[in-house]
């Protein structure tokens, strides 16, 4: 099986998933969860599927439990929604990723206030005075 087939499935299987969440599940235990990512065997029969969920490590923990115990209704769901022959077994996986990332951002912002801050858009479309002067040149001032 070609790995491009099982990157398209992976993205719709992705898009799929994301659909139903969005639309809830009964399940109280699982809330606003983001699906980060899937990724897929060559053979299409297993499944990674990364997600996100902000919250408490209790909110984060009773997620990961609603996902396991509904991930045969979402299997099932998706194998409706994308007409497969075959849907691979669906383990949901948490991704910290944005966590890191607003914690990394967070200690930024730390440091720029500790050293006195400093201009975060510096270099970038700031023109120096050469550039200015050949602007007015060309347009006759």
């Amino acid at each position: 099986m070609s790995r491009d087939r099982a990157t398209r499935v992976a993205h719709h299987i992705q898009e799929e998933l994301g659909r139903i969440l969005a639309r809830g599940l009964k399940d109280p235990r699982v809330g606003f969860v983001t699906i980060t990512g899937v990724e897929l065997s060559p053979d299409l029969r297993h499944g990674r599927v990364y997600y996100s969920v902000m919250g408490t490590e209790e909110e984060k923990r009773q997620t990961a439990e609603g996902l396991k115990s509904a991930s045969g209704f979402l299997k099932r769901e998706v194998a409706k929604a994308l007409q497969l022959r075959y849907v691979p077994e669906l383990r949901f996986i948490y991704d910290d990723s944005a966590e890191r990332g607003a914690r990394i951002e967070a200690l930024l912002r730390e440091i720029r206030e500790e050293s006195g801050g400093f201009d975060e858009g510096a270099g970038e479309g700031t023109a120096s005075r050469e550039d200015e002067s050949a602007t007015e040149d060309e347009s006759g001032g």
